[in-house]
């Protein structure tokens, strides 16, 4: 039963809904009706076309640029976006970046793990905004298309006091366009493609830019019905029964500039998924199927003032998942809401760096969807400050950070340090420590049965350190960056159980390893030839436990492979590129005493783009055949991946 606080909220939980629902209403009714007015406002036919970000920087986030400069910091480039637009994240992460995607299979639950650290322990922010389920404190990153996002950011290693408690072991950062205002112009792009397994999927983009005004919509839609062939335990081969998906999504984004320096965005996301969950390798059927349902509206607005800035930011998150088994007659469903704010300051001083202040809250509620059920609250308020500043002729620049925050009646205390010096014009070294902290999740605490209420949040410290050179010699570029870490953290949270599972406070956790990224670039004319390689070792091991003689201790943390890692080699030539990538996973264990374990796979997948002009019109087309080997593997134990499949599309802007 849950305690008295949160059974107030179980007669006023829909209240909240609809005053937010109502304010996105308000909010979109007044942008749109601006339209009218501005979309007449082009007598300046002059005006030149502008963004509000004055530099093209990595991404539109001033934590990213400004106050991260000891932080590892990979960007996804557009190229690479483009050649996945028709899949989804959890693809571009797997074959692209070195982090480990854990899938459930084609299409399944896909979540992150950075360095080691659980899924939980991984932050997905976008537009700034942390978007993992407020029940379970993960994201599923299988349910993010390519096609919806402009820029992807991954931080790897803790930066709490900068993104929040949680982020332990990497965030990914996912962000829209930033607005555009100029002289009138509208542009339209569809695409459409189909693939192995009954794949068919169709986007439709819009654009209009106006003097003052901004408009923006993406569509995406799929269907497949991922019947592949696999191989079962007794070496028969039978196509996979009960894995259909359908899947939609929309994402629109309005922003009026009011005055040559306020700018108002209104972003607005929705999604819907029905996926059938097919049988593990032990079941010889299934009748599983979940509907993850999404709606996510985030308001924002910024004003210059003198050498500062002031920002504000509004954010409702409303996520439904209905789980279901005919088999066992079970239907199930979870509702969870909340609610984000987040103002904040920035300003330059001239000779002692700049200055970022902000205060975040967000209160996240939990309900099972009973008629008289109880609703579980989380509450988290924080206040942060940054500060960040050159000295040694610009060659050195450190950032400072602290964030006091409050979850529910816990008070933390989360500083931090970063910084880099660039000993050359090729070669930088940078350094990170961070304090780290993350509470357990509602679900973890409040879920009926398998709740935990007596679980003690997970912290500990976590360091990294690195270099990066980039250098040109000619025609050839030469990108190579090394990163060594380390992260202690204590009273790990993990589920044990059989028929009911519980959260358990159980260890104490080290995880340290080496990264590498390194990449060459060689030019030619109108051609471009290069080969990259990314690299990844990681040990996470337990150093103590609360259970006795477990068996863990000095063991690997299940699904942690110690080796992973990606080769890529490609060509580009006037419009065409063409891409081998090659990815490499290790043994991966699946319990805490390394008694079972699954064997290493390898992949190779081939991307081919051809972008052609045509008058005022580009054309796409795009290509990828995925496990061209043929391999048969599992990302997660009983859980068969597909072979070889193909994926064909073609896009027009």
């Amino acid at each position: 039963m849950m305690n008295d606080q949160h059974s107030d909220f179980k007669h006023t939980e829909n209240a909240p809904l609809r005053i937010c629902f109502g304010f996105v209403m308000l909010v979109f009714i007044t942008i749109l009706s601006s339209l009218r007015a501005y979309a007449q406002d082009t007598k300046d036919s002059t005006l030149h076309e502008f963004k509000i970000e004055g530099k093209q920087n990595a991404s539109n986030d001033a934590r990213v640029n400004i106050f991260a400069p000891g932080l590892k910091v990979t960007t996804i480039d557009s190229a690479t976006l483009q050649q996945y637009q028709m899949q989804s994240m959890a693809s571009l992460l797997a074959q692209q970046v070195p982090v480990f995607v854990k899938s459930y299979g084609f299409n399944q639950l896909a979540t992150l793990n950075f360095r080691g650290s659980s899924a939980a322990q991984s932050a997905v922010l976008w537009n700034g905004i942390p978007i993992q389920n407020a029940a379970m404190g993960i994201a599923d990153v299988s349910l993010i298309p390519v096609m919806l996002m402009s820029r992807a950011n991954i931080v790897y290693g803790s930066s709490s006091a900068l993104w929040g408690s949680g982020n332990v072991g990497g965030a990914l950062l996912l962000e829209n366009e930033a607005a555009i205002f100029g002289s009138s112009k509208t542009t339209l792009a569809a695409s459409a493609g189909t693939g192995s397994f009954g794949q068919y999927m169709a986007s439709f983009k819009a654009k209009i830019v106006r003097k003052k005004f901004y408009f923006s919509t993406s569509i995406f839609g799929q269907n497949a019905e991922n019947n592949f062939r696999y191989t079962t335990q007794s070496g028969a081969h039978r196509s996979l029964q009960n894995d259909h998906l359908l899947s939609g999504s929309l994402m629109l984004h309005a922003a009026v500039l009011d005055t040559p320096s306020i700018l108002l965005n209104a972003y607005l996301w929705l999604q819907q998924y029905d996926r059938e969950i097919p049988p593990a390798l032990f079941e010889p059927s299934s009748t599983k199927r979940q509907k993850d349902m999404g709606v996510r509206f985030l308001t924002d607005w910024q004003k210059p003032l003198g050498k500062g800035t002031y920002y504000g930011k509004l954010a409702i998150i409303y996520d439904k998942i209905n789980y279901s088994d005919e088999q066992v007659l079970l239907n199930t469903e979870s509702k969870t809401r909340s609610v984000f704010l987040e103002m904040g300051w920035r300003k330059q001083f001239r000779n002692l760096g700049q200055l970022m202040v902000f205060a975040p809250c967000q209160f996240s509620w939990m309900s099972n969807g009973a008629e008289n059920e109880d609703t579980a609250l989380q509450q988290r308020a924080a206040l942060v400050a940054a500060w960040e500043i050159k000295a040694l002729r610009q060659k050195l620049n450190i950032s400072t950070s602290v964030r006091g925050e409050i979850i529910d009646n816990e008070d933390i205390l989360l500083p931090g340090i970063n910084a880099s010096y660039r000993l050359t014009r090729w070669l930088s070294l940078r350094a990170n420590a961070q304090r780290t902290y993350r509470a357990p999740s509602l679900l973890e605490r409040y879920s009926f049965p398998g709740g935990n209420l007596n679980l003690k949040p997970e912290q500990g410290w976590s360091e990294d350190a690195g270099y990066t050179v980039n250098a040109k010699i000619g025609r050839l570029t030469i990108f190579h960056d090394l990163a060594v870490f380390n992260r202690d953290i204590h009273d790990w949270i993990y589920w044990l159980g059989g028929t009911i599972w519980t959260p358990h406070n159980i260890s104490e956790v080290n995880s340290r390893g080496l990264e590498t990224e390194n990449k060459l670039t060689y030019t030619i004319g109108k051609w471009k030839v290069h080969a990259g390689l990314n690299t990844c070792y990681v040990l996470a091991t337990t150093t103590s436990s609360y259970i006795y003689n477990d068996g863990s201790i000095g063991k690997q943390i299940p699904y942690t492979p110690r080796y992973n890692g990606q080769l890529s080699i490609g060509v580009g030539w006037k419009g065409i590129s063409l891409n081998y990538n090659h990815t490499y996973t290790g043994y991966r264990f699946t319990t805490t005493d390394e008694s079972s374990w699954m064997l290493p796979y390898s992949t190779g997948n081939v991307q081919l783009m051809y972008d052609k002009p045509i008058r005022n019109h580009s054309c796409q087309i795009i290509a990828s055949c995925n496990n061209i080997w043929n391999q048969q593997y599992q990302l997660v134990d009983q859980r068969p991946m597909p072979g070889i499949n193909w994926l064909v599309g073609l896009r027009v802007e």
